[in-house]
């Protein structure tokens, strides 16, 4: 069956207009207004978790300037008739993300949060006639939703939504409920482009003119991706409450339950790729439920329609910032190569985790950085009953695990790119003048050193041991072929100095044993003689041709030539 995906759609009086497949979530209403008496609820998920889409729902829900009964037709919150005569399109709504505030500098951020700003003034321009509105405000209002030729000062933009707010609560009497999506964005760009203190100072005061002791507010829901600590932004902000990834209230309204996917795939007729989906997108634990990627979900089920047999697809690598895997390799002064080791072969580690941080010392300790792979979706909570016989965690200790074979390869790529950026900037002078020379016990000796600093993966598995010997000779000016094809077989590593007409071949293998390797690096020459890797080369005009036979055992190798 034919249905309309709505990827990259977070609008949603659009999917409904439209057609599209709609997960329904919107018992995300009644839930929250179980506690109206809570003015602030800050709600944090990992990116690409449906935020925008349920903070659009509710805005779509409550907006005084809509009627959305048809909507909202059929789906769970209409069975709710007093909830839905009470609060549907009963009061005044300020809905506005910042999920696309950034910029290389503060002025150019600034400018675009003016911008957004502006936006939303001219969807009330209404206000701006009414005689119900102070003069004051409607000449605020004019500077603010200026788009064009309006320079308002800082100190307007920090007080923006606060005199919108104030504007709406006069103009329709009553107090107005406020949705502010992604708030953390400007501050993560503004940390990684070097304007944090700046931008921490318009949005904090932003956030509290709005939402600290403010008669207008009605109640505020708030998201983002990281719970930055209350005294650095929220300070002073009253009845204030979160739901993080540890959490359980609102667990089931941002990603899809397993009952969710299950019924997608049977709409669509491919009830037959759950074990994939499963693998590859399912795996994170929020609060006591597991939770499938919404984003790669509904990505590979849309390949899925269109291509017919697909593979699964890595699409969360491309929406998200994975700079934080290679920041955390290169801090010398932590050592996390075993931790690394144990999740990328599909272990667990015990980490303490802190959910209450500011972006400018995320990186200021390694328990910060863990909880920030946690909390952002590259790591995720370890069920009580995966844990080893007898292991138990301490106080304030979570186990940490990789969720999926998505984000297993993005630390995977994450691992080998750090380890070519290593080798290439490393000083490797020793390392070719033995490779050259026919140097095999300094070159067992050096890779061993090196071998022992890297992270490995896939369980010692060959491809882990091919990855690093090409990662070693690449970038240095030579000709590097891996797996290419030559006589009658597949060489694991040719190296080519085409300047000397002189090449390497390079043959891996992997032994049962340490007194197993000599055995193994015989095997692998004589491959190299039986497959006649380097009789092509030769014949292609390269004078001398070296054969390695290398053997490997967990952390150790052997070098032998031919």
């Amino acid at each position: 069956m034919m249905l309309n995906i709505p990827v990259g759609i977070s609008d949603f009086a659009e999917i409904r207009q439209r057609g599209y497949y709609y997960i329904d979530k919107t018992a995300l209403v009644r839930e929250l207004l179980k506690t109206t008496g809570t003015k602030v609820t800050l709600i944090t998920r990992p990116r690409r978790f449906g935020k925008t889409l349920g903070m659009s729902m509710l805005a779509h829900f409550f907006d005084i300037r809509r009627d959305s009964s048809r909507i909202f037709e059929g789906l769970d919150i209409t069975s709710e008739k007093k909830l839905c005569k009470e609060w549907m399109n009963q009061y005044p709504t300020i809905f506005l993300t910042f999920k696309d505030i950034d910029g290389l500098n503060f002025l150019a951020a600034r400018r675009m949060l003016q911008n957004r700003i502006a936006d939303l003034y001219n969807e009330h321009s209404y206000l701006a006639k009414s005689d119900k509105v102070n003069d004051n405000d409607r000449k605020i209002f004019a500077e603010l939703s200026d788009i064009v030729e309006g320079r308002p000062t800082e100190d307007l933009l920090k007080t923006s939504i606060s005199t919108l707010m104030k504007m709406m609560a006069a103009y329709y009497d009553k107090s107005v409920i406020v949705i502010l999506d992604e708030y953390d964005v400007p501050l993560a760009k503004a940390n990684s482009h070097g304007y944090y203190e700046e931008m921490l100072d318009l949005m904090k005061t932003m956030m509290s003119m709005a939402l600290k002791d403010n008669n207008n507010l009605e109640f505020a829901v708030v998201t983002g991706c990281l719970k930055i600590s209350k005294e650095s932004i929220f300070t002073g902000v009253n009845n204030f409450t979160t739901d993080t990834i540890s959490n359980n209230r609102y667990n089931e309204f941002f990603g899809f339950t397993q009952n969710e996917v299950e019924e997608l795939l049977k709409r669509v007729g491919h009830t037959e790729k759950l074990d994939i989906i499963r693998q590859w997108y399912d795996g994170y634990r929020f609060g006591n439920m597991d939770i499938y990627c919404p984003w790669d979900v509904l990505n590979y089920v849309m390949k899925l329609l269109a291509e017919g047999e697909t593979k699964p697809g890595n699409f969360w690598e491309h929406t998200s910032d994975n700079a934080v895997i290679g920041e955390f390799l290169e801090r010398t002064d932590f050592d996390v190569t075993e931790k690394f080791e144990m999740l990328l072969n599909g272990g667990y580690i015990k980490e303490c985790v802190n959910e209450n941080l500011t972006y400018d010392f995320l990186a200021s300790s390694e328990e910060n950085l863990w909880s920030l792979l946690y909390l952002t979706g590259y790591l995720t909570k370890t069920k009580e009953e995966e844990l080893k016989a007898g292991d138990y965690l301490e106080e304030r200790q979570t186990a940490l695990k990789i969720p999926n074979a998505e984000v297993m390869d993005i630390f995977r790529k994450s691992v080998v790119e750090w380890f070519n950026k290593k080798s290439a900037k490393s000083d490797r002078r020793e390392l070719f003048w033995a490779m050259w020379n026919g140097e095999e016990e300094l070159l067992t000796e050096l890779l061993s050193d090196l071998l022992f600093d890297t992270i490995s993966y896939h369980d010692y598995a060959e491809s882990y041991y091919h990855a690093f010997i090409a990662g070693l000779v690449s970038n240095a000016g030579y000709i590097v072929e891996s797996n290419y094809e030559n006589g009658l077989g597949r060489a694991d590593v040719v190296l080519k100095d085409r300047s000397k007409r002189r090449a390497i071949v390079i043959e891996v293998k992997i032994a049962d044993a340490e007194d197993m390797m000599e055995r193994e690096c015989i095997d692998a020459l004589n491959q190299i003689e039986e497959k006649q890797y380097a009789r092509k080369i030769e014949r292609d005009g390269f004078r001398t041709v070296i054969r390695y036979g290398i053997a490997f055992y967990r952390k150790e190798c052997m070098v032998r030539r031919g």
